[in-house]
């Protein structure tokens, strides 16, 4: 895609949301850290649901390893994946008590480290909540990215590099979001909407849905 292209391409997703949040509701950068954790191969809204009584108890480390796996899976059983997902929280949860004095470490390397952690995850947290010009690729993002022309990439890796040379930097901190949203709501896996994209004359989408 030109560069006139992407400007014009985020500049149109930025007038139509100016301040885009995470979907996913978190009180303190630990809560964000152990709701995106829950959130792989699952919605934001189930892990939300799941969340809402855990976190208004249970909001640091400590607190956290002192629930244990057991009943930690009873607030989260709705999730894919719980047993696992249990045990990396208990697990990093204790590793941020530690290593790192009960908080979340603001470096990628470090909270990759952590149990249930990848780059992905790391991304989400550097951005969301210190609002770091990453970009984090979902499968939203990689489905958009290839489709539209943005970014194209065999793997999310390669997609995520392209982005970070591609998007100019006055869109980079909103710029995941946009394109998460974008994907989720508009750009669907199945049956994207084409006919009510804000971005159709940008789209370099050959199978588009009219």
């Amino acid at each position: 895609m030109k560069k006139t292209d992407v400007q014009e391409f985020f500049t149109r997703l930025r007038a139509l949301n100016p301040e885009p949040k995470s979907e996913l509701n978190w009180t303190n950068p630990f809560t964000l850290l152990v709701a995106v954790v829950l959130s792989a191969q699952a919605t934001d809204k189930g892990v939300n649901k799941a969340t809402e009584k855990l976190f208004k108890t249970v909001n640091t480390p400590e607190k956290m390893t002192a629930l244990g796996e057991a009943k930690l899976k009873t607030h989260i059983k709705t999730i894919g994946l719980y047993n696992t997902k249990a045990r990396n929280v208990i697990k990093l949860s204790k590793m941020l008590s530690d290593d790192h004095g009960g908080e979340v470490p603001r470096d990628r390397a470090a909270l990759e480290k952590l149990p249930g952690v990848g780059r992905k995850t790391a991304n989400v947290v550097l951005n969301v909540c210190w609002g770091e010009a990453t970009m984090a690729v979902d499968t939203h993002i990689f489905r958009v990215s290839n489709r539209t022309g943005l970014a194209p990439g065999k793997n999310v890796l390669e997609v995520e590099k392209k982005l970070l040379k591609a998007v100019p930097d006055e869109f980079m901190v909103h710029a995941h979001h946009w394109l998460i949203l974008h994907g989720r709501y508009v750009c669907k896996a199945r049956k994207p909407d084409c006919a009510n994209c804000l971005l159709l004359d940008l789209c370099k989408y050959k199978a588009k849905e009219l």
